[in-house]
């Protein structure tokens, strides 16, 4: 059992940057993959970057590649999400996500375990 608490959202202007955070309690954090979603309203939720466990291996969406990073410091069981150059389509709910097994990254129907979000608003 896994439980996530994301925060580091807020509102900012377009161009500025924000880190998001994704805490994780549970044991073994470290032997899951874990990928950040966002959602607009009246939106699906669509898939921002991942990474596995194991192998490192990082994924992004286009939309954010070259602007957002993702990374995992294991002993403080937390993945971040560095977000520079903020557009303002980038507003949605952020939700971390988390699975043991996952083939497609992008997938939300792949992850076990979810945040509750955190709100990033781009706005000038």
């Amino acid at each position: 059992q896994v439980q996530l608490v994301e925060s580091g959202g807020g509102l900012v202007q377009p161009g500025d940057s924000l880190r998001l955070s994704c805490a994780a309690s549970g044991r073994a954090f470290s032997r899951y993959h874990v990928g950040w979603f966002r959602q607009a309203p009246g939106k699906e939720r669509d898939f921002v970057a991942g990474i596995r466990w194991g192998s490192g291996s990082i994924y992004y969406a286009d939309s954010v590649t070259g602007r957002f990073t993702i990374s995992r410091d294991n002993a403080k069981n937390t993945v971040y999400l560095q977000m520079n150059s903020l557009k303002p389509e980038d507003t949605a709910v952020y939700y971390c996500a988390a699975a043991t097994k996952v083939e497609a990254m992008a997938s939300p129907s792949e992850y076990d375990y979810w945040g509750q979000g955190t709100q990033v608003t781009v706005s000038s």
